[in-house]
Protein backbone atom coordinates (compact mmCIF):
# COMPACT_ATOMS: atom_id res chain seq x y z
CA UNK A 1 0.00 0.00 0.00
CA UNK A 2 2.90 2.25 0.72
CA UNK A 3 4.20 2.31 -2.62
CA UNK A 4 1.05 2.45 -4.38
CA UNK A 5 0.58 5.95 -1.79
CA UNK A 6 3.77 7.21 -3.31
CA UNK A 7 3.08 6.80 -6.58
CA UNK A 8 -0.23 8.51 -6.48
CA UNK A 9 0.80 11.02 -3.93
CA UNK A 10 3.89 12.05 -6.43
CA UNK A 11 1.35 11.86 -9.74
CA UNK A 12 -1.18 14.37 -8.16
CA UNK A 13 1.81 16.55 -6.88
CA UNK A 14 2.81 17.01 -10.53
CA UNK A 15 -0.34 17.32 -12.05
CA UNK A 16 -1.72 20.13 -9.02
CA UNK A 17 1.06 21.28 -7.11
CA UNK A 18 0.10 22.59 -3.46
CA UNK A 19 0.23 26.20 -2.69
CA UNK A 20 2.29 27.24 -0.19
CA UNK A 21 -0.10 28.87 1.73
CA UNK A 22 -2.51 25.87 1.51
CA UNK A 23 -4.92 24.91 4.50
CA UNK A 24 -3.07 22.61 6.21
CA UNK A 25 -0.01 24.85 6.43
CA UNK A 26 -2.01 28.13 7.56
CA UNK A 27 -3.52 25.36 10.50
CA UNK A 28 -0.13 24.42 11.67
CA UNK A 29 1.15 27.88 11.36
CA UNK A 30 -2.00 29.12 13.33
CA UNK A 31 -1.20 26.40 15.88
CA UNK A 32 2.51 26.97 15.79
CA UNK A 33 1.87 31.17 16.69
CA UNK A 34 -0.44 30.48 19.30
CA UNK A 35 1.72 28.18 21.08
CA UNK A 36 4.57 30.58 20.67
CA UNK A 37 2.35 33.09 22.35
CA UNK A 38 1.15 31.46 25.75
CA UNK A 39 4.12 29.30 26.37
CA UNK A 40 6.74 31.06 25.33
CA UNK A 41 8.45 32.95 28.36
CA UNK A 42 12.34 32.36 27.81
CA UNK A 43 12.49 29.17 29.21
CA UNK A 44 13.22 25.76 27.12
CA UNK A 45 11.22 23.95 29.11
CA UNK A 46 8.22 25.74 27.43
CA UNK A 47 9.97 24.63 24.40
CA UNK A 48 9.58 20.93 25.02
CA UNK A 49 6.08 21.14 26.28
CA UNK A 50 4.77 22.99 23.51
CA UNK A 51 6.30 20.78 20.52
CA UNK A 52 5.03 17.69 22.28
CA UNK A 53 1.45 19.43 22.32
CA UNK A 54 1.56 20.11 18.69
CA UNK A 55 3.36 16.89 17.05
CA UNK A 56 2.33 14.23 18.91
CA UNK A 57 -1.42 14.27 18.78
CA UNK A 58 -0.90 15.01 15.04
CA UNK A 59 1.53 12.28 14.71
CA UNK A 60 -0.35 9.61 15.94
CA UNK A 61 -3.76 10.97 15.51
CA UNK A 62 -2.62 10.66 11.27
CA UNK A 63 -1.94 6.92 11.91
CA UNK A 64 -4.91 6.64 14.36
CA UNK A 65 -7.19 7.73 11.31
CA UNK A 66 -5.46 5.42 8.71
CA UNK A 67 -6.15 2.41 11.03
CA UNK A 68 -9.35 3.25 11.66
CA UNK A 69 -10.09 3.72 7.80
CA UNK A 70 -7.81 1.00 6.57
CA UNK A 71 -9.97 -1.17 8.75
CA UNK A 72 -13.19 -0.31 6.99
CA UNK A 73 -11.65 -0.61 3.83
CA UNK A 74 -8.21 -1.03 2.32
CA UNK A 75 -8.81 1.92 -0.16
CA UNK A 76 -10.30 4.16 2.44
CA UNK A 77 -6.92 3.65 4.05
CA UNK A 78 -4.95 4.43 0.87
CA UNK A 79 -6.68 7.25 0.06
CA UNK A 80 -5.97 8.56 3.66
CA UNK A 81 -2.57 7.57 2.89
CA UNK A 82 -2.41 9.81 -0.02
CA UNK A 83 -3.74 13.04 1.23
CA UNK A 84 -1.22 13.31 3.70
CA UNK A 85 1.57 12.44 1.68
CA UNK A 86 0.45 15.05 -1.05
CA UNK A 87 0.30 17.47 1.62
CA UNK A 88 3.97 17.00 3.22
CA UNK A 89 5.82 15.81 0.43
CA UNK A 90 6.03 19.19 -1.85
CA UNK A 91 8.31 18.47 -4.73
CA UNK A 92 6.83 21.01 -6.62
CA UNK A 93 6.65 23.58 -3.77
CA UNK A 94 10.26 24.39 -4.78
CA UNK A 95 10.78 23.36 -8.02
CA UNK A 96 8.82 25.85 -9.84
CA UNK A 97 11.50 28.79 -8.62
CA UNK A 98 14.67 26.38 -10.33
CA UNK A 99 12.23 25.96 -13.24
CA UNK A 100 11.86 29.45 -13.70
CA UNK A 101 15.69 30.53 -12.84
CA UNK A 102 16.81 28.17 -15.77
CA UNK A 103 14.62 29.83 -17.97
CA UNK A 104 15.32 32.90 -17.03
CA UNK A 105 19.42 32.28 -17.68
CA UNK A 106 18.04 30.53 -20.61
CA UNK A 107 16.82 33.76 -22.19
CA UNK A 108 20.23 35.33 -20.68
CA UNK A 109 17.94 37.47 -18.48
CA UNK A 110 20.66 37.31 -15.53
CA UNK A 111 18.28 40.25 -13.92
CA UNK A 112 15.24 38.24 -13.90
CA UNK A 113 17.08 34.74 -12.54
CA UNK A 114 18.57 37.23 -9.56
CA UNK A 115 14.94 38.16 -8.66
CA UNK A 116 13.85 34.66 -8.61
CA UNK A 117 16.41 33.58 -6.42
CA UNK A 118 15.68 36.41 -4.13
CA UNK A 119 12.00 35.45 -3.91
CA UNK A 120 13.07 31.38 -3.53
CA UNK A 121 16.20 32.35 -0.98
CA UNK A 122 14.31 35.56 0.62
CA UNK A 123 11.87 33.01 2.07
CA UNK A 124 14.71 31.03 4.58
CA UNK A 125 17.19 33.77 5.08
CA UNK A 126 16.11 36.75 5.94
CA UNK A 127 17.62 39.98 4.11
CA UNK A 128 19.31 37.89 0.95
CA UNK A 129 20.38 40.13 -1.81
CA UNK A 130 20.91 38.57 -5.07
CA UNK A 131 21.91 42.21 -6.71
CA UNK A 132 25.79 41.24 -6.71
CA UNK A 133 25.62 38.08 -8.13
CA UNK A 134 27.18 36.80 -11.50
CA UNK A 135 25.75 33.74 -13.88
CA UNK A 136 28.13 31.27 -11.81
CA UNK A 137 26.67 32.22 -8.18
CA UNK A 138 22.87 32.01 -8.94
CA UNK A 139 23.51 28.78 -10.87
CA UNK A 140 25.67 27.44 -7.59
CA UNK A 141 23.12 29.43 -4.66
CA UNK A 142 20.09 27.26 -7.43
CA UNK A 143 21.73 24.41 -7.32
CA UNK A 144 22.64 24.56 -3.24
CA UNK A 145 18.83 25.40 -2.54
CA UNK A 146 17.40 22.65 -5.12
CA UNK A 147 19.61 19.70 -3.20
CA UNK A 148 18.45 21.13 0.40
CA UNK A 149 14.81 21.45 -0.49
CA UNK A 150 14.83 18.17 -2.27
CA UNK A 151 15.95 16.28 0.60
CA UNK A 152 13.40 18.53 3.03
CA UNK A 153 10.30 17.91 1.34
CA UNK A 154 10.78 14.61 -0.67
CA UNK A 155 14.08 12.46 0.62
CA UNK A 156 13.39 13.03 4.42
CA UNK A 157 9.73 12.52 4.46
CA UNK A 158 9.75 9.38 2.14
CA UNK A 159 12.38 7.46 4.99
CA UNK A 160 10.10 8.22 7.72
CA UNK A 161 6.80 7.27 5.91
CA UNK A 162 8.91 4.39 4.95
CA UNK A 163 9.83 3.81 8.76
CA UNK A 164 6.72 4.58 10.78
CA UNK A 165 3.14 2.96 10.39
CA UNK A 166 0.65 4.53 8.31
CA UNK A 167 1.32 7.92 7.35
CA UNK A 168 2.89 9.37 10.85
CA UNK A 169 6.27 9.08 9.46
CA UNK A 170 5.42 12.13 6.90
CA UNK A 171 3.93 14.18 9.36
CA UNK A 172 6.53 13.93 11.80
CA UNK A 173 9.47 14.67 9.64
CA UNK A 174 7.45 17.74 8.50
CA UNK A 175 5.73 19.01 11.50
CA UNK A 176 9.47 18.97 13.19
CA UNK A 177 11.24 20.53 10.29
CA UNK A 178 8.82 23.26 10.58
CA UNK A 179 8.94 23.83 14.04
CA UNK A 180 12.80 24.17 14.07
CA UNK A 181 12.80 26.69 11.54
CA UNK A 182 9.05 28.48 13.16
CA UNK A 183 10.56 28.94 16.66
CA UNK A 184 14.41 29.80 15.90
CA UNK A 185 13.48 33.34 13.93
CA UNK A 186 13.99 36.51 15.91
CA UNK A 187 10.31 38.24 16.69
CA UNK A 188 10.53 40.23 13.56
CA UNK A 189 10.29 37.70 11.06
CA UNK A 190 8.35 35.22 12.93
CA UNK A 191 6.32 34.41 10.02
CA UNK A 192 9.45 33.56 7.97
CA UNK A 193 10.78 30.31 7.23
CA UNK A 194 14.17 30.34 8.55
CA UNK A 195 16.57 27.86 8.06
CA UNK A 196 16.61 25.35 10.83
CA UNK A 197 19.69 25.66 13.25
CA UNK A 198 22.40 23.35 14.39
CA UNK A 199 21.29 22.41 17.64
CA UNK A 200 23.54 25.26 19.63
CA UNK A 201 23.03 28.09 17.43
CA UNK A 202 18.93 28.19 18.56
CA UNK A 203 18.04 32.11 18.45
CA UNK A 204 16.33 31.89 21.79
CA UNK A 205 16.15 29.11 24.58
CA UNK A 206 12.42 28.02 23.52
CA UNK A 207 13.41 26.54 19.95
CA UNK A 208 16.20 25.01 21.10
CA UNK A 209 14.30 21.13 21.90
CA UNK A 210 12.72 22.17 18.40
CA UNK A 211 15.76 22.34 16.72
CA UNK A 212 17.57 19.32 18.48
CA UNK A 213 14.15 17.20 17.68
CA UNK A 214 14.59 18.07 13.98
CA UNK A 215 18.84 17.15 14.21
CA UNK A 216 17.78 13.60 15.86
CA UNK A 217 14.73 13.18 13.03
CA UNK A 218 17.21 14.21 10.25
CA UNK A 219 20.10 12.66 11.01
CA UNK A 220 19.67 8.96 9.41
CA UNK A 221 17.38 10.82 6.43
CA UNK A 222 19.93 13.00 5.75
CA UNK A 223 22.76 10.75 5.18
CA UNK A 224 20.67 8.46 3.32
CA UNK A 225 20.35 11.15 0.60
CA UNK A 226 23.59 12.07 0.47
CA UNK A 227 24.06 8.33 -0.39
CA UNK A 228 21.20 8.25 -3.00
CA UNK A 229 23.25 11.05 -4.68
CA UNK A 230 26.73 9.26 -4.83
CA UNK A 231 24.92 5.75 -5.67
CA UNK A 232 23.57 7.78 -8.95
CA UNK A 233 25.72 10.34 -9.39
CA UNK A 234 29.64 9.96 -9.40
CA UNK A 235 30.19 7.93 -6.33
CA UNK A 236 34.30 8.05 -6.12
CA UNK A 237 33.63 11.76 -6.09
CA UNK A 238 30.89 12.24 -3.92
CA UNK A 239 32.21 9.82 -0.89
CA UNK A 240 35.64 12.10 -1.03
CA UNK A 241 33.55 15.22 -0.80
CA UNK A 242 31.42 13.84 2.15
CA UNK A 243 34.25 12.61 3.58
CA UNK A 244 36.56 15.61 3.35
CA UNK A 245 34.78 18.31 2.77
CA UNK A 246 31.15 18.34 4.77
CA UNK A 247 33.19 19.06 7.73
CA UNK A 248 33.75 23.05 6.25
CA UNK A 249 30.42 24.00 6.16
CA UNK A 250 29.18 25.74 9.50
CA UNK A 251 25.89 23.98 9.41
CA UNK A 252 26.31 20.07 9.03
CA UNK A 253 23.46 18.74 7.99
CA UNK A 254 24.28 21.31 4.82
CA UNK A 255 27.30 20.16 4.60
CA UNK A 256 26.98 16.35 4.41
CA UNK A 257 24.13 17.23 1.39
CA UNK A 258 26.08 19.93 -0.51
CA UNK A 259 29.72 18.11 -0.28
CA UNK A 260 27.90 14.85 -1.33
CA UNK A 261 26.03 16.22 -4.11
CA UNK A 262 29.14 18.98 -5.06
CA UNK A 263 31.07 15.74 -5.78
CA UNK A 264 28.43 13.79 -7.64
CA UNK A 265 27.63 16.57 -10.15
CA UNK A 266 31.28 17.30 -10.19
CA UNK A 267 30.06 21.27 -9.72
CA UNK A 268 31.85 23.37 -7.02
CA UNK A 269 29.40 24.25 -4.29
CA UNK A 270 29.61 26.44 -1.14
CA UNK A 271 31.54 29.67 -0.30
CA UNK A 272 33.41 31.42 2.40
CA UNK A 273 30.54 32.60 4.08
CA UNK A 274 29.15 28.74 4.10
CA UNK A 275 32.28 27.47 5.75
CA UNK A 276 33.32 27.76 9.07
CA UNK A 277 36.31 28.95 8.10
CA UNK A 278 37.70 29.95 4.62
CA UNK A 279 40.67 27.81 4.92
CA UNK A 280 40.89 24.29 2.55
CA UNK A 281 40.96 21.10 4.59
CA UNK A 282 44.53 19.72 4.78
CA UNK A 283 44.94 16.13 3.52
CA UNK A 284 48.68 15.04 4.03
CA UNK A 285 49.72 18.24 3.94
CA UNK A 286 48.21 19.12 0.86
CA UNK A 287 45.92 22.03 0.52
CA UNK A 288 42.64 20.61 -0.98
CA UNK A 289 39.82 22.93 -2.62
CA UNK A 290 36.54 21.62 -2.80
CA UNK A 291 36.19 19.72 -6.19
CA UNK A 292 34.29 20.59 -9.44
CA UNK A 293 34.19 23.28 -12.38
CA UNK A 294 32.32 26.35 -11.53
CA UNK A 295 28.46 25.96 -11.57
CA UNK A 296 26.39 27.33 -14.84
CA UNK A 297 23.24 26.94 -16.14
CA UNK A 298 24.20 23.45 -17.80
CA UNK A 299 25.09 22.03 -14.38
CA UNK A 300 21.75 23.21 -13.26
CA UNK A 301 20.52 20.43 -15.40
CA UNK A 302 22.59 17.78 -14.23
CA UNK A 303 21.52 18.62 -10.88
CA UNK A 304 17.68 18.01 -11.93
CA UNK A 305 18.69 15.07 -13.74
CA UNK A 306 20.56 14.01 -10.26
CA UNK A 307 17.66 14.92 -7.95
CA UNK A 308 15.16 12.63 -9.94
CA UNK A 309 17.30 9.93 -10.42
CA UNK A 310 17.74 9.88 -6.51
CA UNK A 311 13.84 9.95 -6.65
CA UNK A 312 13.43 7.08 -8.99
CA UNK A 313 16.15 4.70 -6.56
CA UNK A 314 13.84 5.66 -3.51
CA UNK A 315 10.86 4.80 -5.24
CA UNK A 316 12.32 1.52 -6.66
CA UNK A 317 13.60 0.38 -2.68
CA UNK A 318 10.30 0.53 -1.56
CA UNK A 319 8.91 -1.03 -4.41
CA UNK A 320 11.00 -4.08 -3.84
CA UNK A 321 10.20 -3.25 -0.11
CA UNK A 322 6.75 -3.50 -0.26
CA UNK A 323 7.17 -6.70 -2.58
CA UNK A 324 9.19 -8.45 -0.13
CA UNK A 325 6.70 -7.77 2.68
CA UNK A 326 3.72 -8.93 0.15
CA UNK A 327 5.38 -11.98 -0.95
CA UNK A 328 7.39 -12.87 2.44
Amino acid sequence: MGFLSLIIALLLEQARPLQNNNFAYNAVRGISRSLDSNFNAGESGQGVLAWLILVVPLTLGSWGIFFLLARVHVFLGLAWDVAVLYLTLGFRQFSHYYTDIQMALANNDLAEARDLLAQWRGRVSAGFSAAELDLSDVSRLAIEEALLASHRHVFGVLFWFVVLPGPSGAVLYRLADYLARAWNRPDAARDEIAEPHSTNEAAEPFGRFAARAFWLVDWVPVRLTAIGFAIVGNFEDAVFAWRNHASQWRDGTRGIILASGAGALGVRLGDAQSFANARPVELDGVSESIPGVEASPAAMRSAVGLVWRSLVLWVVLLFLLSAAGLFG
